[in-house]
């Protein structure tokens, strides 16, 4: 089976990963392919955090375009993004799962508030640890709290499951001629304006040297093959 290349992990997963047809919604099928596919790589001795975005449940910038005042509009998103941890929670707990969900808002009804040092403690005890409402002030991207939390807990990699199988140098559903990358700098995403994750994001880990690996969530197995060091998708790293 070969040893995993990584011990701790974050996942990060849009809202669409959550989305049945038509990409709004929440279809417990997909919380149930997504929680198999977590379960998986926990099984291997690694430690799994999650971000989880809230876009198939609503999106504040489409709300600020529409008129809505932008920080009331963001902390809607960060709302959304609590309803998608506890359906992937309910979802991992189905299968005997052991799950924690922190958030950055304060609501200790539906769970813990985040505190690092709590969270660490709970991977270390084989536990998945979803984070949600993003970094708890609007302005910043669910991309953005995924950099942070992954900094926090000190993970060794981000893994950024979207549904495409890379970071290509244009959008390959509309350039056919667009090229893919193995392998790309933060210095070349963020000179090319490539939307791996938004600038802050992109910066906050190349000043903290924390990898990301781009790839397709919706091939069977891709998460296994990113975590055992297979080649999948596209790594952006460091110069």
């Amino acid at each position: 089976m070969g040893t995993p290349k990584y011990k701790r992990i974050l996942l990060k997963l849009s809202g669409e990963a959550m989305a049945g047809e038509g990409g709004a919604g929440i279809d417990p099928k997909q919380a149930e392919v997504i929680a198999r596919e977590v379960k998986e790589i926990q099984s291997l001795g690694i430690e799994v955090a999650v971000v989880i975005g809230g876009g198939n449940i609503f999106r504040g910038m489409a709300a600020e375009a529409a008129g809505m005042e932008r920080v009331t509009a963001d902390y809607m998103g960060m709302l959304a993004t609590v309803i998608n941890a506890l359906a992937l929670q309910d979802a991992l707990e189905s299968m005997e799962v052991v799950t924690r969900v922190q958030t950055a808002i304060e609501m200790r009804e539906l769970a813990e508030p985040f505190i690092r040092r709590r969270a660490i403690r709970h991977l270390e005890k084989e536990r998945i640890v979803i984070f949600a409402g993003g970094t708890g002030n609007p302005y910043f991207t669910t991309d953005t709290a995924a950099s942070l939390r992954a900094i926090e807990i000190g993970a060794e990699v981000i893994l950024k499951a979207t549904k495409v199988d890379g970071v290509y140098s244009a959008d390959p559903l509309v350039d056919a001629s667009a090229e893919k990358f193995d392998e790309i700098s933060f210095i070349d995403c963020l000179q090319r304006g490539l939307k791996v994750m938004d600038a802050t994001a992109l910066s906050l880990c190349m000043d903290n040297n924390v990898p990301i690996l781009v790839f397709d969530l919706w091939t069977p197995g891709n998460v296994r093959r990113a975590v055992m060091g297979e080649p999948v998708g596209t790594i952006v790293r460091g110069e």
